[in-house]
């Protein structure tokens, strides 16, 4: 169970930052780029449907909203934007994935 949520998690953090590359791409929609920013701003925000402080359920709902939103949001990222996007993601996390193994 903990390898799968492992897996999640680094799955989900490759995935915000090809949303935050897209967001910054030009081609991107604003309107997408204001759903993007909502939903940064719902996960950090205090207020929550779920309050945070309840152990383990507190965080359920954010990671949901993550789990599905950025899927959906990089949906409707142009063609050659997402392409970017992934580029630049897979560039800075090699540079993170070559300094851990030396």
């Amino acid at each position: 169970m903990f390898l799968r949520l492992g897996r999640l998690f680094r799955s989900v953090g490759r995935e915000i930052l090809v949303l935050w590359y897209a967001c910054r791409n030009p081609a991107t929609p604003f309107r997408l780029k204001l759903v993007a920013l909502l939903l940064g701003l719902y996960v950090f925000s205090p207020i929550d449907v779920v309050p945070d402080w309840l152990a383990l359920l507190g965080f359920v709902d954010d990671v949901t909203l993550l789990a599905l939103g950025i899927p959906a949001l990089l949906k409707f990222v142009p063609a050659h934007a997402l392409h970017e996007a992934h580029a630049s993601a897979d560039g800075l996390l090699s540079r993170f994935r070559f300094g851990m193994h030396r």
